[in-house]
């Protein structure tokens, strides 16, 4: 499972809270980063909102580890083992809780503009954040709201590790999670857009609970749902997304470690040939991917190279090799029951797109489209002027020397193409907006050339 942003992940965490809607419940997101996803569960089920204020009270000599927390109204749990075993004398742990009390109240005053906290007591306390990674933080503020005589725990996040119910269980009532993958390593690599949540959305996010009233909360979400759409571009064809299936994509006598993602009714099925030792979590690719999810196009993310083959470094820039791994994964692809029929098109980033673009000149491809981002389209080499996928090219206007090998290689396709640059972005489209535009440039591109073909068994 993969979300666009903090918003959108908290409006699928809401389908799955449903049950706690007209309960007492009280939504308390964690900031900075989990207020955006909480405003959004909030709004759903017609609860209130409000943050948990939680302060980590850390060793005096080792602040990076907890000796215990403390929350608003006084509340504060410690950990008599890590104060006995790092020596704390009370002093010392006095100290450290008058200064972190100060920054813990100076938040509160900034986030709620003088109002009080909400009161939890007797109702259900609803913990949200925007994932758990070691769990630290959702363990405090659990704790904090139970201390504050919350009557439930219910502690719910998009995505967390495998094993977050055996670090968590004992925190909390009711645990809710979307996404537990196994290939777990950081909060981010689930989000296309994880940017820093700061203190005026947080207090922005507040605000709005507030001055929502209750008779106007269902017209309230519709409304924030119509102005996220709009800021990621997305057209009138908005599909619903399912979630990912974790895939073992057979190329040649390899397995590979795949995404697929194929929305009902899907037009399409894209292939993504990530590059320069990229894998499937590249959060630039599944970025664009979760847009073509939503404009309902399929979606295959797969590791071209096992991690061993990846330690030598001439197999990522083995166009061949990676080609042949393309086709093969897309013969895969076009076996399994939910894509047999749909066309199906490449997706190449750097080194990737060269793969793409061999791949789809082979004489029994047929691939219906193929988009190149920052590509190197002249490590194909010969082979180029036998692509008959119409082919567009993306490229960032300051990406100089990439750009002139577009062009050069735009000259020698023989296939309907189109370059398209984009304005004051650079190789990677780190720059605001630059990515939008790729997604959007290549949404269109798929979905004005892809419709369902016949079924043709062989590699493709």
């Amino acid at each position: 499972m993969f979300f666009m942003d903090r918003r959108d992940a908290g409006r699928r965490l809401a389908a799955r809270l449903e049950h706690l809607k007209g309960a007492e419940v009280v939504v308390l997101g964690l900031p900075r980063g989990g207020v955006p996803v909480a405003a959004e569960v909030a709004v759903a089920l017609g609860a209130p909102l409000d943050v948990c204020l939680v302060r980590k009270l850390g060793v005096p000599l080792q602040p990076e580890l907890g000796m215990g927390a403390i929350g608003e109204g006084g509340v504060r749990v410690i950990n008599d083992d890590v104060v006995r075993t790092a020596r704390v004398t009370p002093d010392e742990l006095a100290q450290v809780e008058v200064r972190e009390r100060e920054v813990l109240e100076a938040r509160a005053r900034r986030y709620r503009g003088g109002r009080g906290p909400a009161r939890i007591e007797d109702r259900t306390a609803l913990v949200v954040d925007d994932g758990v990674a070691t769990g630290s933080t959702a363990r405090a503020a659990c704790r904090i709201a139970r201390a504050r005589g919350a009557a439930r725990i219910v502690l719910a996040v998009p995505v967390a590790p495998r094993d977050w119910t055996d670090r968590l269980g004992e925190e909390a009532d009711e645990l809710v999670c979307l996404h537990t993958p196994w290939d777990f390593y950081a909060v981010g690599q689930f989000y296309a857009d994880f940017s820093q949540t700061d203190d005026d959305e947080v207090i922005a996010c507040l605000e709005e609970a507030v001055a929502r009233p209750v008779s106007n909360r269902r017209t309230e979400r519709t409304e924030r749902t119509e102005r996220t759409e709009r800021h990621h571009a997305v057209p009138e064809r908005h599909h619903a997304v399912p979630e990912d299936r974790e895939v073992d994509v057979q190329a040649g006598a390899t397995v590979l470690r795949g995404q697929l993602t194929v929305p009902e009714g899907a037009a399409g099925v894209v292939l993504f040939a990530h590059g320069s030792g990229s894998r499937r979590h590249s959060p630039r690719n599944r970025f664009v991917a979760a847009g073509l999810n939503r404009a309902g196009l399929g979606t295959l993310l797969f590791d071209l190279l096992t991690e061993e083959e990846e330690i030598d470094r001439a197999n990522v820039f083995d166009t061949g090799l990676l080609a042949g791994r393309l086709a093969d994964a897309t013969g895969w692809l076009r076996g399994q029951p939910e894509t047999q029929g749909l066309a199906v098109g490449y997706f190449g980033a750097s080194t990737g797109a060269a793969a793409a673009l061999w791949a789809a000149a082979e004489p029994d491809a047929r691939i219906a489209a193929v988009v190149s981002r920052g590509g190197r389209p002249d490590l194909t080499g010969p082979r180029l002027p036998a692509v008959t996928a119409p082919t567009l090219l993306i490229v960032g206007g300051h990406d100089g020397l990439v750009l002139d090998l577009n062009r050069e290689a735009q000259a020698r396709l023989r296939c309907e193409n189109r370059l398209a640059v984009v304005p004051g972005a650079t190789h990677l489209f780190e720059e605001p907006g630059a990515l939008e535009k790729v997604r959007d440039l290549a949404r269109d591109w798929f979905t004005d050339h892809m419709a369902p073909i016949p079924h043709a068994a062989g590699r493709s």
